[in-house]
């Protein structure tokens, strides 16, 4: 296993991933509320029936710390022009293929979606990943999602991934399980999507 501590991204000029961290709580929190309930699904170990803060800080801090060691990847998408947080992307160990070394996530806020940031994110955070080693990424998406079952379609075709149907799982999201649809993307140093 390859590890290396989180560090920012700049993906173009309209869009920077700094490694999550405690200062930008506040934002994360704001952008969380304005994209209640849909960014559940991306954070299903979200209790809703409990404070939202708490939950959230304590998910940063362990990010925060585990990202300095290489054992999680979780950045924050920013407009570098004015430090607007725009989302969340990461990387954990919650897989379920039997295959991945990793698990690919990510939200865009309500008012910044359709605007390709998951997109460059994906591309930008896959390509970082790759460069310490050769390794498979899962990505999972609920098929009833049709924005983010479209992003993940995307990503696998253009990174040449595959659907692997194996790894389909349910998933809790709310007290509500959903059958997941799994891919797979390999990544190793130089690869680039298409």
């Amino acid at each position: 296993m390859y590890r290396r501590a989180t560090s920012s991204i700049r993906v173009d000029e309209g869009l920077v991933l700094r490694p999550a961290s405690k200062p930008h709580i506040p934002e994360i929190i704001e952008a969380f509320e304005e994209t209640w309930p849909d960014v559940i699904r991306a954070m299903p170990w979200i209790n809703p029936d409990n404070e939202i803060k708490p939950q959230i800080e304590d998910f940063i801090g362990d990010t925060e710390r585990k990202g300095r060691t290489g054992l999680l990847h979780h950045w924050i998408m920013i407009r570098p022009w004015d430090g607007y947080v725009i989302g969340l992307i990461g990387f954990d160990r919650v897989t379920r293929s039997h295959r991945a070394t990793w698990n690919l996530g990510y939200w865009v806020r309500s008012s910044e979606q359709r605007h390709g940031y998951a997109r460059r994110s994906i591309d930008a955070a896959l390509g970082w990943l790759g460069q310490v080693g050769e390794l498979i990424v899962e990505v999972k998406v609920d098929p009833n999602n049709t924005a983010g079952s479209k992003t993940v379609l995307r990503t696998v075709r253009k990174w040449k991934g595959e659907r692997h149907v194996s790894g389909d799982s349910a998933i809790t999201v709310a007290g509500v399980r959903t059958m997941h649809e799994c891919h797979l993307i390999q990544v190793a140093p130089g690869s680039t999507p298409l």
